[in-house]
């Protein structure tokens, strides 16, 4: 026997949320791309014709070929989107760990600097129809922020936030979560997960106390029972990956998968694991606030040092690192590759790079 809600009820409980105070977020259409004024239909249109660019056939953000879906804070239920869209062009990751974020504040008079602490979260995050590749992604980013010390900012705002994922129907050339051991219905970091049973309503799967409590009484015992899509083909071989990064730093494969890549930064962005950030002082001489902004290992100025000495000064090397960093480095850490295969960096890539294709593009070199 399982639980189901219809659509007309959860839109009702999502309204609830928000009138409750709760921030309540989810995927939203943000704009028309053909009324877009950076000419981002253009690419949507080149692609037709195998022109490496950030869209996919099915649209940039990937909802329709005209639409543009984020993850956005919701003002109403009409505002969520659950159909019509492979998956959002961001992640949940910035609920979680803002692009920017206020660490604590300073004031300077004289020779005394007074600190303010910075406020924490207080109200309760709910995220409704969240990509199960983009949950699984917190459990990677729990190791991260918890691993020598804890970082408050993170952790509360990881007690306080409700994951309800929706369980992937279909699934485009970019997905490759089968190859790094996740599925369209894989339950890591959900505390719900909803199926579509395509009759407008939803098979709820209470995975977690949390979860229980945020649909407690919402839901009617039903025979049906949701299923996922199957998934994407693996096209990934995780473990021979591994085994050529044990030997392969040197392979001229790297240089010649980083030929075209521009280091701009937008598979890091995109991605749910990615969490480089970078610490500054913005204010002036009488005061101001530390903030951590968002950053990545594919900027060239990651790495410099003050001396103007950079340990990775070429974009092959960097394109490398953050493979190495991902395959190699934090599962030999933590125990878990730090991808979920939801092929956003591909989707993001202005010249269609990504992991997955540079994965790809390395495993003839594992026989070589």
């Amino acid at each position: 026997m399982s639980q189901t809600i219809s659509r007309p009820a959860l839109s009702r409980l999502v309204d609830a949320w928000i009138s409750a105070g709760h921030m309540v977020g989810g995927p939203v259409r943000v704009k028309s791309l053909s009324q877009d004024r950076w000419g981002l239909a253009h690419f949507a249109e080149s692609s037709e014709q195998n022109v490496p660019v950030p869209l996919s056939r099915r649209g940039f953000g990937l909802g329709s070929k005209d639409d543009l879906v984020q993850y956005r804070p919701l003002t109403a239920a009409g505002d969520l989107l659950l159909e019509g869209f492979i998956r959002p062009a961001n992640s949940i990751k910035e609920f979680l760990f803002p692009r920017h974020e206020k660490l604590y504040g300073y004031r300077i008079a004289g020779k005394q600097i007074e600190l303010t602490e910075a406020p924490l979260l207080e109200r309760e995050q709910i995220l409704v129809g969240a990509r199960p590749c983009d949950a699984a992604s917190l459990p990677i980013l729990d190791h991260v922020f918890h691993w020598d010390c804890e970082d408050v900012f993170y952790s509360r705002r990881r007690q306080r936030t409700t994951i309800v994922t929706l369980a992937c129907r279909n699934h485009d050339e970019h997905c490759f979560c089968t190859s790094v051991g996740l599925a369209p219905d894989a339950p890591q970091g959900s505390d719900a997960m909803l199926f579509d049973l395509g009759n407008g309503e939803y098979d709820v799967r209470l995975l977690t106390e949390k979860g229980r409590r945020l649909f407690e009484g919402q839901t009617q015992s039903s025979d049906s029972e949701g299923k996922a899509d199957p998934g994407p083909e693996r096209t990934v071989d995780v473990e021979a990956i591994r085994h050529f990064l044990d030997n392969g730093f040197d392979n001229p494969a790297w240089r010649q998968s980083a030929l075209r890549c521009l280091g701009c930064g937008a598979c890091a962005y995109g991605c749910p694991t990615c969490h480089c950030f970078d610490i500054a002082d913005e204010g002036n001489a009488a005061g101001g606030w530390r903030v951590r902004n968002w950053d990545t290992c594919q900027a060239a100025m990651f790495t410099m040092h003050a001396s103007g000495h950079n340990p990775r000064p070429m974009q092959v090397q960097r394109q490398r690192q953050r493979i190495f960093h991902k395959y190699r480095v934090y599962p030999e850490k933590f125990g878990v590759v730090a991808c979920t295969g939801c092929g956003n960096c591909t989707r993001s890539c202005p010249v269609g790079l990504g992991v997955r294709t540079v994965l790809e593009a390395l495993q003839p070199e594992q026989t070589s």
